[in-house]
């Protein structure tokens, strides 16, 4: 098992990418906190059916208070944090896609509300856990990241502009925590057919997406991503810090 006896948090994991982290870190021997606004019981229990310990916690990760307590309780029940996965984010407001507007008609709210969520809860989260891995005298954090945050897209500015910022804090937090024996990389998924991303693109644009924009024409699954968050979260990757990881198939080259 690839993280036995390893302590991680992953943050948005009620559902979606995060819950498929969660089991795949449970499968490799980890103990796991997993946070969301949404209710993550049902995902513990999950974890707790094959044999895996888990610690649910309802967290929001723009909350200084909340992002505190999560890495205390997570200390308190597991007596140390090895691994943080910035996992939480949103895109906007999926329900009604009006999220997906020209720059000129984004408002400061629409600005706000992404990056509360997508830079401040990533930089919340770091913030309470590494006090933890300094004292213990090491630790992994994986940033997701995306594609968009090198191509860009227009009508999504706020959300290209929010993944941009994490890419560049992975960096600034490499550099920073290099010495403490932390490291610190992201993960870059193209686009997944999670449940947000159903609700978001039609079928037949991911169809066209996957077979005129990616270099290797299979749709990239939540299994994908797990994969590549799971190796930099192991001791595989002990020497690799301030790196960017895209999985998207060969949608973008960087």
């Amino acid at each position: 098992m690839r993280l036995k006896d390893k302590v991680a948090i992953i943050t948005g994991s009620a559902r979606g990418m995060g819950r498929v982290f969660a089991l795949r870190f449970a499968q490799e021997g980890a103990k796991l906190t997993i946070c969301d606004v949404l209710d993550c019981e049902p995902v513990a229990e999950e974890i707790e059916a094959i044999g895996g310990e888990a610690l649910a916690l309802k967290t929001d990760v723009t909350s200084e208070k909340d992002t505190a307590a999560m890495a205390q309780k997570t200390v308190d029940r597991f007596g140390r944090i090895d691994i943080l996965v910035n996992n939480a984010a949103i895109i906007g407001s999926i329900e009604t896609k009006d999220f997906l507007k020209p720059m000129e008609k984004l408002t400061a709210a629409d600005w706000d509300r992404i990056l509360a969520v997508n830079i401040k809860g990533v930089f919340l989260c770091c913030k309470a856990v590494i006090p933890y891995m300094k004292k213990q005298g090491g630790g992994k954090i994986v940033n997701m990241a995306s594609t968009v945050a090198f191509s860009g897209l227009p009508h999504f500015i706020h959300y290209s502009a929010s993944k941009g910022g994490v890419v560049t804090m992975t960096r600034g937090l490499a550099t920073a925590l290099g010495e403490f024996n932390i490291n610190v990389n992201a993960v870059a998924p193209g686009l997944v057919m999670t449940e947000a991303m159903q609700a978001t693109y039609s079928q037949e644009f991911y169809e066209e997406l996957v077979a005129n924009h990616q270099l290797i024409h299979k749709k990239v699954q939540p299994e994908d991503v797990a994969a590549a968050v799971l190796f930099m979260a192991s001791d595989e990757a002990d020497k690799i810090t301030g790196q960017t990881l895209g999985v998207n198939a060969g949608e973008y080259l960087h």
